[in-house]
């Protein structure tokens, strides 16, 4: 089935769209002079419709290129805050030790509950062994520093469903721009571009 079908843009427009809000931390409106400025004019509602249609399925189609937690280890696992609907919601993350996202996992909640899910998504091996060391949690302390400049672009959500739809898009990005899956586009500078697209034509 096709995702673009009966869309008033073309695909590639749309991901370009997309991969650009989810990469570099800029507004709706920003965005929308951005096109206008490339000949291409489109309203900045309906591009966050684009980002919460696509986003997350963008995350889905990409999820088995940058990810291989066999090789992501040891995980630095932590979570932060992100404000929805004026309340704080709490984004569990795990990156390796050289700042590759792991996973992640969005919750209202911040309890155990929250985090054995988290720990399930993330594939954790039964026998992991936990240490809590303080400073070695530095590295995705400064990877959600990272994070959340590009969440604060957005000026906050107005659901836990639209939070976590942006969110999915911003982390697949990020996963993008550390080159966790430069071997599938063998460090062509518009290969990242490419391989999003590829991804939409299966």
């Amino acid at each position: 089935m096709n995702p673009f079908k009966g869309r008033h843009f073309q695909r590639d427009i749309i991901l370009w769209a997309v991969r650009w809000y989810c990469k570099y931390g800029i507004s709706y409106r920003e965005l929308q002079e951005m096109l206008a400025e490339r000949g291409v004019n489109v309203d900045h509602s309906t591009i966050y419709r684009w980002v919460q249609r696509y986003a997350p399925e963008m995350e889905k189609r990409l999820r088995w290129y940058w990810r291989n937690p066999s090789d992501l280890c040891p995980w630095h696992m932590d979570e932060t805050y992100v404000k929805v609907n004026g309340r704080w919601a709490y984004l569990y993350r795990a990156v390796d030790s050289r700042g590759r996202t792991v996973d992640f996992y969005l919750s209202s909640r911040r309890n155990s509950k929250a985090a054995y899910r988290f720990l399930g998504k993330g594939r954790c091996p039964s026998d992991v062994e936990h240490r809590q060391i303080k400073y070695r949690n530095n590295v995705i302390e400064c990877d959600h520093g990272k994070l959340k400049r590009i969440i604060g672009a957005t000026l906050g959500f107005k659901s836990m469903k639209t939070a976590y739809a942006t969110i999915k898009g911003i982390e697949v990005m990020r996963a993008l721009r550390k080159g966790q899956a430069s071997a599938f586009y063998y460090g062509d500078p518009l290969g990242e571009m490419r391989l999003v697209s590829r991804v939409f034509e299966m």
